[in-house]
């Protein structure tokens, strides 16, 4: 149950939202036990992000969660290079310009209950 939430500054078009997707898909995989087959991928654009005072340049802030107890450091790695490729691909936002946070939890909630 992995969630990649993207909020950027720019605007995305339906297929841009479908390259990340596809490429959110892919780099999933790099943790152990997680698909595409059960990754939310929620998008929120034209956003206004400062970072560090500025807002004239684009700008991305990333939440990655799965559902688990831990996940490898090297996963994180390659989630972070694979996210910040694919978003400067696609909408051009730099990867110095770019924050990512992750979690791994047990506390879910699907389908009416919790696992």
């Amino acid at each position: 149950m992995p969630v990649i939430h993207t909020h950027v500054s720019t605007s995305l078009t339906q297929e841009q939202r479908e390259h990340l997707k596809a490429a959110y898909g892919k780099a999933i995989t790099a943790v152990p036990g997680k698909s595409e087959g059960w990754l939310m991928c929620p998008f929120e654009d034209n956003m206004p992000i400062y970072f560090a005072g500025d807002d004239s340049k684009s700008a991305a802030y990333v939440e990655v969660n799965v559902f688990g107890a831990s996940v490898p450091k090297g996963a994180w790695e390659k989630l972070t290079e694979a996210i910040m490729t694919a978003l400067n691909s696609e909408a051009g936002i730099p990867e110095d310009r770019t924050y990512i946070r992750y979690t791994a939890t047990t506390d879910w909630g699907w389908n009416g209950s919790n696992f």
